[in-house]
């Protein structure tokens, strides 16, 4: 098969959680430029309308539903939106996530549970329901978005989130536990693990007053810069489609070298 013909989701669908904004819209955005119809989803339906009139820009179909990852009829609602939608779902990003800082020892036990909530029960009950439709069409790719941290603990002064990085270990076998189970159903399983991303909820740290948060963040990275819109969405393409027909089970680091330290 040509090169060009293994990227091309041209006819496919996808689902990108999480799609409105940051890694999300990043990776929605690159589908889209591979060809790929999609269905985003997120809690805040002014994000996502206008990101989804930024993706049709592209020549794609882009619907945007309102979907908050921790209440089940909602993750249930987009399953059924896309079905009516479009027929079939090809692809599915599972990329919405929380988080919450406190003090370990004083951690609240709602937060901690919020966290799970969306970050590891939303993604298995969304993946259970969509792996049944990729099972009657005959396979699919999933994605999920994990993190450095989900490898990781972090000192309680630079990430005093201990639930974050325990949600995301989670999602690290999760993933290597779906793909041992339904590759039998040519259902393809990989995480990426983002490290430091410059999205819009970080854009503060690029303010004058930030700048010596900013050049410790940076000086932990080896190639001491954070990752952007181009950095990912390669990666999610090759994920999603044909040319990572051989991988399944695998978390791929995007951190410009974080975790080697």
């Amino acid at each position: 098969m040509n090169v060009r013909e293994m990227f091309d989701l041209s006819n496919k669908v996808a689902i990108v959680t999480g799609g409105g904004r940051g890694i999300g819209k990043f990776i929605a955005t690159g589908l889209a430029e591979a060809g790929s119809d999609l269905v985003i989803a997120s809690r805040k339906a002014q994000t996502l309308e206008k990101t989804a009139k930024e993706i049709e820009a592209l020549g794609v179909k882009c619907f945007p539903v309102e979907c908050d990852m921790s209440i089940e009829d909602d993750i249930h609602n987009l399953v059924n939106f896309t079905m009516k939608t479009f027929g079939t779902v090809d692809i599915l990003v599972n990329n919405a996530g929380v988080t919450w800082g406190a003090p370990t020892l004083d951690y609240p036990l709602d937060k901690w549970e919020k966290i799970f909530d969306v970050n590891v029960k939303g993604v298995w009950i969304l993946t259970q329901a969509v792996a049944k439709i990729m099972k009657e069409k005959g396979g699919g790719k999933i994605i999920n978005l994990s993190s450095f941290y989900g490898f990781r603990g972090a000192f309680e002064e630079v990430h005093p989130a201990i639930a974050y990085n325990s949600s995301k270990a989670a999602i690290n076998l999760l993933t290597m536990n779906l793909a041992a189970k339904l590759g039998k159903y040519n259902i393809y399983i990989n995480a990426i693990a983002p490290g430091f991303f410059k999205t819009d909820m970080m854009k503060y740290l690029w303010n004058p007053e930030m700048k010596s948060m900013l050049d410790l963040t940076l000086g932990q990275i080896p190639i001491s810069k954070a990752g952007e819109e181009d950095d990912v969405k390669g990666l999610a393409v090759f994920l999603a489609s044909k040319a990572s027909d051989y991988i399944t089970g695998a978390i791929i680091p995007v951190d410009g070298g974080l975790l080697t330290k």
